[in-house]
């Protein structure tokens, strides 16, 4: 994992973790930041794995929102799915590919893609498993499969709630955000956000038998190794990184 150790650096993890504060008043600012990171993760990813340059080639975002990630993929063959029709239209973007549908059942043939990646979506789904099979299902042979996803006992397991509010619970932070702002959370507990391990994501990728690699999105290469430690890694990767080939 050279090109993509070079890239995990101090600075992009500050950078990262500055434009969280843009997500709920000003998501364009915060999406945008995390598109041209993942099309820099992507492309690392590729040339690691000896994979062609995805130029030209087809790219299929699962969870792809209202289109923040297209143009970060322009020069791709370009697919978002999104099953909500008021998150693909949230953001008034157009002239990309879009194609409503669910990610645990994606209306693609088999070996259609190749890069398949999904980012913060796992954690929204309740049969997010079933969601990576499906990935790994459309995927084209040898082709490059990215699911990364929040860890609930990391510090924004909780999302907008807070920072601690989950470490109670989660039906705890939900309460205490709706009393607090006087609506619900974009993000609800057993509804819309789900408690995805660390340990979960890992034994599912292992399982497979195509794991190429797994690491913590948001932190430095030198802090990669949290992700061998069990029950440390519950509260110190934040976001894991599960890199599988098709």
């Amino acid at each position: 994992m050279h090109h993509t150790r070079r890239m995990a650096t101090l600075r992009r993890s500050l950078r990262l973790l500055r434009s969280f504060s843009y997500e709920q008043f000003r998501p364009r600012v915060f999406y945008s930041s995390l598109a041209r990171d993942t099309r820099m993760l992507i492309d690392a990813l590729a040339n690691d794995l000896s994979l062609p340059p995805i130029t030209n080639h087809s790219v299929l975002d699962v969870g792809g929102g209202p289109g923040y990630f297209a143009e970060a993929f322009a020069d791709c063959f370009y697919v978002g799915l999104e099953p909500s029709v008021s998150e693909l239209s949230a953001a008034g973007l157009s002239g990309f590919g879009s194609v409503r549908g669910d990610g645990a059942a994606l209306p693609f043939a088999d070996d259609s893609f190749d890069v398949v990646y999904s980012s913060n979506v796992a954690e929204h789904i309740p049969n997010w498993q079933t969601m990576g099979e499906e990935m790994l299902r459309v995927a084209k042979p040898g082709g490059l499969v990215v699911l990364s996803y929040t860890v609930w006992l990391g510090p924004f397991g909780g999302h907008e709630t807070g920072l601690w509010q989950h470490y109670v619970g989660g039906e705890y932070a939900r309460r205490r955000y709706a009393k607090v702002h006087g609506h619900e959370p974009k993000n609800r507990f057993g509804e819309t956000l789900f408690a995805v391990s660390a340990r979960e994501g890992l034994e599912w990728a292992e399982a497979t038998g195509r794991l190429a690699a797994a690491f913590p999105r948001y932190h430095p290469a030198w802090a990669w190794w949290v992700t061998r430690v069990p029950v440390l890694r519950e509260f110190a990767v934040s976001n894991l990184v599960l890199v599988l080939r098709g």
